[in-house]
């Protein structure tokens, strides 16, 4: 049994990528949520603290002159 993509956006059946160019969402409008949802900062991508080690220990940005 296979079941139909979803769409992430409104979770209703999305057709494949060759009968629907707003793949993986069902329609552009779907598509154009999503990027709003990005543009406004809704996603976020997880993102690990540095390590004192890794990032030098200066706690600044690197080629900073420091006072």
């Amino acid at each position: 049994m296979t079941s139909s993509p979803r769409c992430p956006i409104c979770d209703r059946p999305a057709a494949r990528q060759a009968e629907n160019p707003a793949f993986p969402f069902c329609s552009h409008r779907c598509k154009l949520v999503d990027l709003g949802k990005w543009l406004s900062e809704e996603y976020r991508v997880p993102m690990e603290e540095a390590s004192q080690d890794e990032s030098g220990g200066g706690g600044g940005r690197p080629n900073e002159e420091k006072r």
